[in-house]
Formats: C-alpha cells, structure tokens, sequence
C-alpha cells in the first residue's frame, strides 16, 4: 500500500465514522426536545442498526492493519496525521474487542433508558428506572474490561472522560478542596443570608425566551451556526465547528436557573465553534477531554457570568425583559443574590462555593457500585445519606435527590469528576488570562471577546490535535488546585465578610 492511498483511506474512514454519528446525534436531539413521550422503540430500532454498523466499519480487522501501516510510517506524517493515528489507534484497540451485538445492546439500551429515566424523574418513581440502571452499570463495567483491563474498572471508566485519571488522584483533589472548602461553607451558615427572594417571583417563559437570546448576543454565539432548544437536562449537542446546538431548562419562578443554564451551554458552545477547521471531520474535532470541556461551560457560567463586571453589564437590560419583577433591585443586589452560598439539593442550580460536595456525593456513588460496594436498588439510600452528611440537607424525594441528573440514563459513568476539575481549570486559566489580557473593562462595557480571544488561542483552536495534558499546560501551566479554592475562599469570603 502507498502512503497517499492509506491517508485517503483514513480520511474517508473517518467521514464514515462522523457521518454515523450525526445520524446517532440527530435521533437523540430530536428524541429529547420534540419528539412525543412514547416513541422510544422506534428510535432504538433505528439506532442499535447504526450502533452495529458502525461498530462493524470502525471494528474491521483492515483498519487495524491501515494504523498499523501508518503506524509503521509514523515519521513521514503531519502532526495532525500522526494525532490522528495515535487517537483512532487507541479507540481500535478498544471497540474491537467488544461484540457487535453487546454493543448494539448497548446503544438501544442508553436510547430506553433516557425515556424511561424521564418518567421516572417526573413521577418520582426510582423503582421504575432502576432496572436500567442496573443494566447500565453492569454494561460500564464491563466495558472497563475491554477498555483496560489492567486497571482497576472505575480507573478505566474515569480514563474515557479525562486521559489518565484515577480514583487515587481524584481521592487527593476533592480532598484538598473539602479541606479549604468546609470551613468557609460553615462560616457562612453562621451569618445573616442574602436575600435572592426576587429570583423566585413568577418569571414568564416567554420573557426568558427573548432573555436567553440576548444572552448568546453578549456571549458572541453566531446565531447562524448555534441555535437554542428545550428539554428536560440542558445539554450541548456538536455536529461540527458550524453547527452546534444548545438546550436550556425554563423554570417559571427561578430565572436564574435558565439564565445559567444558557451561559454554561454557550460555553461548549463556544468551545465547539472556535475549533480549528483543518481537524473538521476527523476524530480530532471536538473537545480534547470533558474536564476540559467543563472548564469552559464553568468558566462562562460562573467565572465571567456570575461576575459583577459582567452583571452591571447586562442588568439593564434584563430589567426591560422583566420590568415588575427587577423594578426596585439593583445590579449589586442581584450579584450577590446569584452568588448567594447555601446547602441544597440540585447540582446544576449549586452556588460555587458548594458545587464540588454535590459532584464529590456523585463520584462517591459511582465508585462504590462499580467497585461492587453499593447495589444499584441502594443508591437512593446511600445519596440521601451523603447529602446529610456532605451538605446536612435532607432530601425529600428522588425526583430532586438521584433522578436529577440525565447523566447515568446515558451511560456516562465516570463523567462526573469532569465538572470539578473543570472548574478548578478554569479558575487557573483566569489568573493567567488576567495577565496577559485585560478583561474586565471590556467585560463590564458587554464586550467578551478578549476573554473568548484568550481561550480560543489557548484552548479552543485546537480541538483534539494536542493532548488533554498539553492543552492545560498551554492555558494552565503546571496545574495547582490551590488557585481555585483560593478564588473561592477570597470571593466569598468578601461576599459574606468573613
């Protein structure tokens, strides 16, 4: 074989491969936004067919000997062919030993699951989904087999979502950030609460609507190439750096659930968008890791977003959406009651301060099951226990205690751990960006485009032509979790008056 054909055999492959997977994608978007309630079978006939073609494409034994041969000739590729190789190297590896028909299974089971977990959610009714659930951890850990079988399953599983990452690591970092964390969470419980109570008055879903649509205006969204939708989980769907979709969440009486929602999407969106287009339909667009990825939703959201430079920006303008509503609040009271720190129950509705004890409960869990320690029909026990004992709150039911989240009925066990770690990224890559850019006039003035500017050029462009490692070395340096519980510490510290 000559080098030339197998790169056109490699490009063609992975065409292929990105062509399944917007068929894949468009189903499941179509599934969780407008489809009716009751049409679930349909879809996963229709997608354990391209589960099984797919696999039976990517899994062929002459794409193991095309890597081999490019492999083979490693010196004679671009850096970008040579990533390329390294990546479709690595997944070969893995889907190649797992049987068409498990995961053809597999995929019309993540397809039952979503429909059956949003029942279960809006009826408050774990039993009900439970058996999926069952199901779909037995699937991950085996799938940790195939996918390494040397490390330890729940390792194995972590790895998909963050290159390398493992329970010990993970162990020392939540440790370090409950050990900063803690004492300022309980400092906090001692003072005099802020009051968000004109967050919870009646919002119209309408007024949101119009709301959210400014919000991707100031973000700098290019409405061409992103649109917005509603569902049940807010979530970001990406097709290609040209078309990428975001969903959000409308609550009638928290308009801060949606309007966070939004920012967060908006900043995989973003990510997503400004990915270089010489990897565009290779295994390299898209975000290099999900603890990457998180980074910039987190950073958008809460590092920019829940920043007053970027509230005194917007809030006149939020007080023409909701004119009764904001009437007598001011933009300092609005930033503090958005940045208001207490012990709940819903993780995407968390403050800073306390997310990582939610996601922390959420590593806990997953840990235990895949480990053999919990049973699955034992999870709702076991997270109402940590969420006394991590939050000390009570939770009433398991539509807001372990039906909250949309993550398990997809399979995406291990995913998790991405959320924290992205936002302690984030938190470093804003000390960077600070010196070398100043942001915060052009924030306050509703111009966001040199903080994208810096995270494009650092983070963004490159998609998955660099490792994960080397892309947080690019923005972060030498990693240091210490810079994002000092963040925390000094913000609220001087919310509260500590």
């Amino acid at each position: 074989m000559e080098l030339k054909e197998a790169l056109e055999q490699l490009s063609l492959l992975q065409k292929k491969m990105y062509a399944y997977n917007v068929a894949s994608s468009s189903i499941y978007l179509d599934a969780v936004t407008v489809a009716p309630s009751d049409t679930a079978e349909g879809r996963g006939e229709a997608l354990g067919i391209l589960a099984g073609e797919s696999h039976k494409l990517f899994a062929d034994p002459a794409v193991g000997e095309l890597l081999a041969f490019l492999r083979e000739h490693k010196q004679e590729l671009t850096q970008l062919q040579a990533r390329q190789v390294e990546e479709l190297s690595r997944s070969y590896r893995q889907l190649s030993v797992i049987p068409q028909d498990e995961y053809m299974e597999y995929a019309k089971l993540t397809n039952e699951a979503d429909a059956v977990w949003h029942k279960a959610k809006e009826t408050n009714d774990f039993a009900l989904f439970c058996p999926y659930l069952e199901k779909m951890f037995a699937f991950n850990r085996k799938f940790a087999g195939y996918y390494d079988a040397d490390k330890a399953p729940y390792d194995a599983l972590l790895s998909e979502y963050e290159r390398g990452l493992s329970m010990e690591y993970l162990d020392r970092f939540f440790g370090q950030v409950r050990e900063a964390l803690v004492p300022v969470i309980h400092a906090i419980n001692e003072k005099e609460q802020i009051d968000d109570s004109f967050l919870h008055q009646h919002y119209p879903i309408d007024a949101q609507r119009k709301f959210s649509d400014y919000l991707m205006e100031v973000m700098g969204l290019d409405r061409t190439h992103c649109t917005i939708g509603e569902t049940e989980h807010p979530f970001t769907l990406n097709f290609n750096n040209k078309d990428v979709r975001i969903t959000t969440h409308y609550l009638e009486d928290n308009v801060a659930s949606s309007m966070y929602s939004v920012i967060h999407e908006g900043g995989h969106a973003m990510y997503e968008l400004n990915i270089d287009d010489d990897v565009q339909y290779t295994c390299l667009a898209g975000g290099v890791s999900m603890s990457i990825h998180e980074s910039q939703s987190r950073f958008y959201e809460n590092l920019i977003g829940r920043s007053k430079p970027f509230i005194e920006a917007i809030f006149p303008k939020m007080q023409e959406f909701f004119p009764e509503q904001l009437k007598n609040v001011t933009a300092e009271q609005f930033y503090r009651a958005v940045n208001k720190a207490e012990l709940s129950l819903v993780r995407t509705e968390a403050d800073e301060l306390t997310y990582c004890l939610h996601v922390m409960i959420r590593y806990e869990i997953e840990k235990a099951v895949i480990g053999g320690k919990l049973e699955v029909r034992d999870i709702p026990a076991e997270w109402n226990r940590l969420y006394k004992e991590y939050l000390g709150v009570d939770v009433p039911d398991d539509r807001r205690g372990c039906l909250q989240d949309s993550h398990w009925s997809g399979g995406l066990i291990g995913y998790f751990p991405s959320y924290a770690l992205g936002s302690a990224y984030g938190a470093q890559m804003l000390r960077n960006m600070e010196q070398d850019v100043e942001i915060w006039p052009s924030v306050a003035a509703g111009d966001l485009s040199p903080v994208t500017g810096w995270l494009k050029e650092k983070v963004h462009r490159f998609g998955g032509s660099l490792t994960p490692a080397d892309v947080l070395k690019n923005a972060c340096g030498e990693f240091d979790p210490s810079i994002y519980t000092d963040y925390l510490v000094k913000k609220y510290s001087e919310l509260y008056q500590l």
